[in-house]
């Protein structure tokens, strides 16, 4: 399997500073990143770690799940998965990732609705990212539509 790259070039301090992370391997983008904006309820156009591992996540996520759901009889037909991923102080001092929420919901034959809701708790402990991530309490809410 591949090794992946991004890279970050920041000039400054921390709360007078910017950077710009870029997706080195993919070559599909580079996008700001700020610590003041990092911090803001709105992002104003630059992205976060926090962010970054959202993304990472619920992409990783929806194809563990995906896979899973074929191995207990499921067809996918469409799935959207969400990650909400908190920062916030961590008593030790700093900031640390707090928790991570994913949503996922979709449109699946041939799984009932406990079915899916234990595959999808499944493909949760197995998604290598929620595997790195397991000093984050992760928690997950699981809908099959109909």
């Amino acid at each position: 399997m591949p090794t992946r790259t991004a890279r970050t070039a920041w000039n400054g301090t921390l709360n007078e500073g910017s950077g710009q992370v870029e997706l080195s391997s993919s070559k599909v983008g580079t996008y700001d990143v700020s610590f003041p904006k990092r911090a803001a309820d709105e992002a104003g156009g630059t992205t976060s770690p926090e962010e970054l591992v959202a993304a990472a996540h619920s992409s990783c996520y929806a194809m563990q799940f995906s896979a899973l759901l074929g191995e207990a009889g499921g067809t996918p037909e469409s799935l959207e998965v969400v990650a909400d991923v908190t920062l916030g102080p961590d008593p030790a001092g700093g900031f640390r990732l707090t928790g991570i929420v994913l949503k996922v919901s979709g449109e699946v034959s041939g799984v009932d609705a406990d079915t899916f809701a234990k595959v999808a708790q499944a493909a949760k402990e197995t998604c290598p990212v929620s595997k790195a991530l397991t000093g984050v309490e992760i928690t997950l809410e699981a809908s099959l539509d109909s």
